[in-house]
């Protein structure tokens, strides 16, 4: 008989280290088939929009993201079914052509901003993650970011820090932190923290093992 993988949501504002935390669980189980999901991969498609309507898209609010889509696949992965996770192109804003073949896994983590945000999402998750880092670090860390990666100027930073970024954070990522089990603080540098889960997620795996 086969088991349902485990499919842990790890949630969080942006420079939080939340995708530290979930690259550290990817890697802690090495060996073991493990997958995470991004929600940022799940942006809606925008290819109707004219590329005007698609530089308006508010990225941080519920309504940017496909969730019926990205719940659809974590039922089929937890029927053993493959998948094929979307690709979004951040320079076209809108979805790629492309997918990335997802098979069957023990472990799914779901990563993003909004991870614990929808009800349904939660409802399929058996462990719910929220990274918890001061404002003035993330504001730091994104600015970092977006200056070395993604060739943003200063005041481009702030002025959408403070206009979107902000508000959307304290409307919709930061009640969030209600739904976790276990809060990270300080993201990716807790390794304690980061140790716990691991043990947790392995004590899940063998209680299925074992049923």
């Amino acid at each position: 008989m086969q088991h349902k993988p485990v499919i842990i949501g790890v949630a969080g504002g942006t420079g939080s280290g939340k995708t530290t935390v979930a690259r550290a669980l990817v890697d802690a189980f090495q060996g073991q088939s493990v997958v995470m999901i991004e929600q940022d991969a799940y942006y809606k498609d925008q290819s109707e929009m004219t590329m005007e309507e698609r530089y308006k898209t508010n990225y941080d609010h519920p309504f940017a993201f496909d969730n019926d889509l990205l719940i659809e696949h974590i039922q089929q992965l937890q029927q053993h079914q493959a998948i094929e996770k979307p690709v979004y192109d951040y320079a076209a804003h809108t979805r790629s052509s492309e997918t990335i073949l997802i098979e069957p896994v023990d472990v799914v983590i779901v990563e993003g901003i909004l991870a614990l945000e929808d009800a349904r999402l939660r409802d399929l998750m058996d462990i719910k993650v929220f990274v918890d880092t001061d404002a003035d670090v993330r504001i730091l860390r994104r600015m970092q970011r977006d200056l070395n990666e993604r060739g943003r100027s200063i005041d481009s930073v702030v002025a959408q820090y403070t206009n979107v970024v902000r508000p959307m954070h304290l409307q919709f990522c930061e009640p969030t932190k209600r739904y976790a089990d276990i809060i990270v603080p300080e993201g990716g540098e807790n390794f304690v923290a980061i140790d716990l889960l691991v043990t947790k997620i392995r004590w899940v795996l063998t209680e299925r093992n074992r049923a």
